[in-house]
Order: C-alpha cells, then sequence, then structure tokens
C-alpha cells in the first residue's frame, strides 16, 4: 500500500486559527465603526459642552468676563428694590394721637400751657413707653379738675397721629396710611405679599427660564419690573400698594434668577464660586447705600423712583444683545442648533478665537455639531415637573431648599436679640449688612479649599448651635455673649443660605436649572416670611418658631451628608448627568486600607479607538504583530504518550489486521 503522508503539526494551525480570529474581530469592528448605525441620541452624549465645545470657543475668556461683569448690575438693582422694603415699612419711634379739641371741656384752654403739659392733659401715659401710642383722654363737658386723680374716659385717636421721622424717611407705607394701632397688621401682611410675589416669581419665571431661554426671560422680568416699579410711586391707597408690590417682587424674582444662572452659565469650575460672590458684593453694596440714598429722598415715592432707575437703565441689554448673550450650554443641551451656531461664533470671535481644529484642520466645531446631531434634529425643552421621574436630583432639590428655608427662616431669631439688645434701627440694619459681607468672604476662604458640601455642613451645624444656645440659656447668659452668639448665628445662617442656593445651581442639569432654582429659591422666600407671619401675631409664637427653626437646623446636618460634591467639577446638562452624581465618602479611608470592590465595576481597556480609524488600524496591526496576545489557546508543553507517527504506524496495523 502506498505509504501516507504525515499530516502537519497541531501548533502551526493553532496559530493559523488565532491570526483568522483576529482577523474577522478586526473586520467585525470595523464594520461597526464606520456603519450608520449610530443613533443621534449616543452622538448627542458625546458633544460635551465643557469638554468639547467650551475650550474650543475662548473657554473663560475676555468676553465671557465682560459678560460676567454685566450681569453683576441686575443684582445691584435688585437688592435695592428689596431692601427698601424695610424703610417702606419702618415703624417711627416715637408717634402719639394728634390732640383732638372736641374731647377737652370749653375751660380748657391750650394757649395757656405748654406743649409737653398740653400733650400730658390729652395724651394718656404710658409708663416705659411714654405716651399713648393709641388713645386720647376724653373730659366730660362741665370738668374743671385737671389733675392726675380726675377719672377720665379713654377713647381711640380720633385726628390721626403725629410722627417721629421715620428711619431716613420723613414719609414711609406707615405713616401715609397711619397702619399703627388697629391696622399695625397690614404692614406684616404687606411683607408677606412681598414675599408672595417673589415666591411665584422664582417658581413661574425659573420655569421660564428653561422654555424660552435666560436672556428673554431676563428681558421679559426687567420690562415688567420697571413698569410696576413705577407704578408703585403712583399708588394711591394700600390695596393698590399692596397688589403693585407683589407684582413687583414677582417680576424682580424673574431678573435675579436669570442673571444668576447665566453668570455660572458662562464660567469655568475654578471660576465659578468666585463669580457668584462677588455679584453677592454687589448685593451688600446695594444694602450700604440704602439707608443715604433714602436720607436724601426723604419720601417714599422718590426713594422708590431711584430705586426703579436702575431698572430703567438695564433696559439697555435690550438694545446691546452682546450685555447679555444668551446661553450656548442652554442651547446646546435643547438641541437649538441654529442659534447654537450662531451663539459660538460670536463667543469665539469675541474671544479671539477660531472655530477650526489646529489637529485636524479639515474639522470644525460647527461641522462635529452637525454631524453629532443630524439635520432632523429638533429642540427639546424640559419642566420642572420632570423631577418626578428622577431620584438624585429630586432629592438634592428637596435638600437644598430645606437649608435655604432654615437660613432664611432662623435669621429672625438672632435678630431679634438684636432689637433686644439696641432698639436703634441703623445698629441692626448695618450689623445685618456686615455679617452679610463676613459670609461672603468666608465663602469665597473655604469653599474652594474644603469643598461645598463640607462647608455648608459647618454653617449648619454652627447655626443650630448658636440657636440651641440662645434658646436654652439665654436668661443666665450676659448681655455681650447673647449678642455674640447672635452675631455668629446670623453670620452663619447668612453664609448657610448664600451656600445653598449657590449649590443648588451648580448641581441642577442645565435643561431644568432654572425651575429647580426656582424651588430652592422660593423656599428662602418662605423662610423670611416666617417673621412676618410672627409680627402678625404680636411675636405671640416666637418661641415655638425658635424651637422649631432650631430644630430643622439639626435635623438639616443629617440631610447636607446626602448631598454629592460639586467642586471644580462642570455642571450636569442633561438629566442623566443629573442622576448619575453621587455622594462622596465623608471621611478619607485609609491608604494601607484594602479598598479593591467585589465587582469590577471599571470597563476593561480597549485597544481600539472607534473615533479615529487609523488608530484602529495602528492597534490591530500591533496586536497581530506582538507576541503577548490577550488570549491564548493553551498547547500542552509536556510531549504526549504516543507520537504522531507512532499514532499513525499503530492505525495502519489495525487496519491491516482487520482485513486479514
Amino acid at each position: 500500500m502506498p505509504r501516507r503522508l504525515r499530516p502537519p503539526p497541531r501548533a502551526p494551525l493553532t496559530c493559523c486559527r488565532r491570526r483568522v480570529t483576529w482577523l474577522s474581530g478586526v473586520r467585525t469592528h470595523r464594520a461597526t465603526a464606520t456603519g450608520p448605525a449610530v443613533r443621534p441620541q449616543d452622538s448627542r452624549l458625546q458633544m460635551d459642552y465643557e469638554t468639547k465645545v467650551f475650550p474650543r470657543t475662548g473657554g473663560y475668556g475676555r468676553y465671557n468676563r465682560a459678560v460676567v461683569v454685566f450681569s453683576w448690575f441686575p443684582d445691584f438693582a435688585v437688592m435695592l428694590n428689596l431692601f427698601s422694603d424695610v424703610f417702606y415699612t419702618a415703624i417711627p419711634e416715637f408717634y402719639h394721637c394728634k390732640p383732638d379739641a372736641q374731647l377737652l371741656p370749653p375751660a380748657l384752654l391750650p394757649s395757656n400751657l405748654s406743649r409737653q403739659g398740653y400733650l400730658n392733659l390729652t395724651i394718656p401715659w404710658v409708663n416705659g413707653s411714654g405716651l399713648s401710642h393709641c388713645e386720647l383722654f376724653k373730659y366730660p363737658p362741665n370738668a374743671s379738675d385737671f389733675s392726675a386723680k380726675f377719672s377720665r374716659e379713654r377713647v381711640s385717636c380720633t385726628e390721626g397721629w403725629e410722627y417721629a421721622h421715620a428711619a431716613g424717611l420723613h414719609s414711609n407705607f406707615v405713616t401715609e396710611w397711619n397702619l399703627v394701632c388697629g391696622d399695625y397688621w397690614k404692614i406684616p401682611l404687606q411683607h408677606i405679599c412681598f414675599m408672595t410675589g417673589w415666591i411665584w416669581g422664582y417658581i413661574l419665571l425659573g420655569t421660564l427660564c428653561d422654555w424660552l431661554g435666560r436672556r428673554r426671560c431676563f428681558l421679559l422680568s426687567i420690562s415688567l419690573s420697571c413698569l410696576f416699579g413705577v407704578a408703585v410711586c403712583l399708588s394711591s391707597s394700600v390695596v393698590a400698594f399692596l397688589l403693585l408690590r407683589l407684582f413687583q417682587g414677582a417680576m424682580l424674582a424673574g431678573v435675579f434668577v436669570s442673571s444668576y444662572i447665566a453668570r455660572l452659565e458662562l464660567c469655568d469650575p475654578p471660576h465659578r464660586l468666585t463669580v457668584a460672590m462677588i455679584g453677592g458684593f454687589f448685593a451688600m453694596f446695594a444694602q450700604l447705600l440704602l439707608p443715604g440714598i433714602a436720607v436724601l429722598c426723604r419720601h417714599w415715592p422718590v426713594l422708590q423712583a431711584v430705586a426703579t432707575l436702575p431698572l430703567l437703565l438695564l433696559l439697555s441689554y435690550w438694545c446691546c444683545a452682546s450685555l447679555f448673550p444668551e446661553s450656548p450650554r442652554w442651547l446646546l443641551a435643547t438641541a437649538q442648533i441654529l442659534q447654537l451656531k450662531r451663539s459660538l461664533q460670536e463667543f469665539s470671535s469675541r474671544n479671539g478665537v477660531g472655530l477650526h481644529d489646529d489637529v485636524y484642520p479639515g474639522e470644525t466645531l460647527l461641522s462635529e455639531i452637525d454631524s453629532a446631531f443630524g439635520e432632523d434634529c429638533r429642540p427639546a425643552f424640559f419642566s420642572v415637573l420632570e423631577l418626578r421621574r428622577t431620584r438624585v436630583i429630586w432629592k438634592n432639590c428637596l435638600i437644598l431648599s430645606f437649608t435655604l428655608f432654615i437660613g432664611t427662616g432662623i435669621q429672625y431669631c438672632f435678630t431679634r436679640n438684636l432689637h433686644s439688645y439696641s432698639s436703634n434701627f441703623y445698629f441692626g440694619y448695618f450689623l445685618r449688612v456686615i455679617t452679610g459681607a463676613m459670609a461672603c468672604v468666608f465663602i469665597c476662604l473655604s469653599v474652594n479649599h474644603f469643598g461645598r458640601r463640607g462647608m455648608l455642613l459647618l454653617s449648619a451645624i454652627i447655626t443650630g448651635l448658636s440657636s440651641l444656645l440662645l434658646l436654652a440659656l439665654t436668661q443666665y447668659l450676659r448681655g455681650g455673649l447673647v449678642l455674640v452668639l447672635s452675631v455668629v448665628g446670623l453670620l452663619f445662617s447668612q453664609a448657610l443660605a448664600m451656600l445653598s442656593g449657590f449649590f443648588a445651581c451648580e448641581v441642577m442639569p442645565t435643561v431644568v436649572r432654572g425651575g429647580c432654582i426656582g424651588l430652592v429659591l422660593a423656599a428662602g422666600c418662605v423662610g423670611m416670611a416666617a417673621s412676618s407671619l410672627m409680627e402678625l401675631q404680636n411675636n405671640s409664637g416666637y418661641f415655638l418658631h425658635h424651637v422649631v427653626f432650631a430644630s430643622f437646623a439639626v435635623l438639616s446636618v443629617l440631610c447636607i451628608m446626602l448631598l454629592p460634591e460639586s467642586k471644580r467639577k462642570p455642571l450636569p446638562d442633561s438629566l442623566k448627568d443629573g442622576e448619575n452624581q453621587r455622594r462622596p465618602a465623608l471621611f478619607l479611608s485609609r491608604p494601607d486600607r484594602d479598598n479593591l470592590p467585589l465587582l469590577c465595576a471599571r470597563p476593561a481597556r480597549s485597544e481600539y479607538n472607534p473615533e479615529n480609524y487609523s488608530c484602529l488600524v495602528s492597534a490591530t496591526r500591533r496586536m497581530l504583530t506582538k507576541d503577548k496576545l490577550p488570549y491564548r489557546i493553551a498547547v500542552p508543553t509536556d510531549s504526549p504518550l504516543l507520537s504522531d507517527s507512532e499514532t499513525l504506524e499503530n492505525d495502519s496495523v489495525r487496519g491491516r489486521a482487520g482485513v486479514s
């Protein structure tokens, strides 16, 4: 029989199979990388604003800085109108009823008495406060004894009141319509109406920021706030004043929230905190100027007109769009491609950079946007109602609303102690402004170093501790210690409020940032209105108010630990980005501790780069040529019991035996 040929060794076959397998894998990956089955949503997610768009338009260049500077002026105008309410509702320290000659007997001749003697005969004297604020003496017609032992009837004021000058003003909302005694309740009601306007303005116009954009909402709010500001000057009744202030407060809230969001969306992570706090210093500067402006104006309509004047100047932003442009981050997040291209061209040209890429000259940022979104891309707008389908975003919004509510509401507990220490209006006013400026400085120096969450936690702890000490030990402490605790509590409560609003703007996604920030700031206005509710009841529920807010401050310490950390991190743009935020560990783990997870969550590194075909080819060539492959079919190192030649000979012998 002819001799059979020996088959080739198995090892080369294994290598050939290995190479064919790699080639087939390369073909499969190449077809997947170059195929048209790429969804527009996936490409849209790859177009990250912070890393791919913002640096190529100049980053935080000179034009971005100029726009940020112009966004600080609305804060000055808004705070000038907000804190003018303190002067409108300030009750004069000394006031009493006007003497009524008809209540006096004919035998009493006022010309024979001095001014003080005449007042002592016509107005009752109240121990500890001087002349009565709300009552007059009524004498019988035949009275001749005017001594203190003579019984006289007491009646309410009939001819109005005489007032000393209010704080900085000769006339204000209180003295204009005599809102004292029986009508005192209308003063806290005015502040509640004003804060109600701010609450509705934050919620509605904040949502409008997500639908119409930052610029359109700003222009709408600034126009209507000017209109209502002028109308307040012309109000002729208490009801008209209350309603007009309510609507003006709503529009001022829209001005503040739109400018605040647009300012932070134009910054890179290292400059966000500084930019926000400088806006806070503009607000403090407006509060410092307000007493001097009130002294110069003398009457409340003039002060209202002066406070409205900066709002009228801000209407120039309507004519010059470059002073307050639309946020390109919001345009990209909502997929408004045409407006986004025009905005990016304006920002890049004014920043002095081109949109061409130096590494790939044929590729531009605009063409990448076209390829990522496609021609059939439609804008997608979101509202705050989308929070119903989220978990992390809703939790962050709820916690920060709670902390801001505490930060604004508990300030009344500290300022009331200041009034008991000194009844001077300017003492409490300027101390509040100084502590606010110190809170801004504290945030600037500490938050970028220790993180947002850590400093928010520290502010909540010190605020709650100061409140608890005042609640428990006020009657045992000296006046100086009460003043120190009140100032410390006021300082850190303002820091808690400022940092809560800033923190909320950083962790909320761009598509719903306006509505979420509106909810958080509206909760802060509810806390501010709580003090007016106490005054509406003549401070009868002050102790309960103090206990509730001190308990809330302690509870907020536990809630803050659930927040993520946003220090030097990009702003989230989509709802998915907002949901992917996770809270860091509270304490750093030891370096010698084994921190390996049970399951590896990090995907394995791939040698392929689907974004670049040349990298794919070079990576494939390297893998085909190098010896160490990702996997290898095990080849036995020991020689088998029978070699290949012996196996063939045994088979041939068995065949011959079978034939025979």
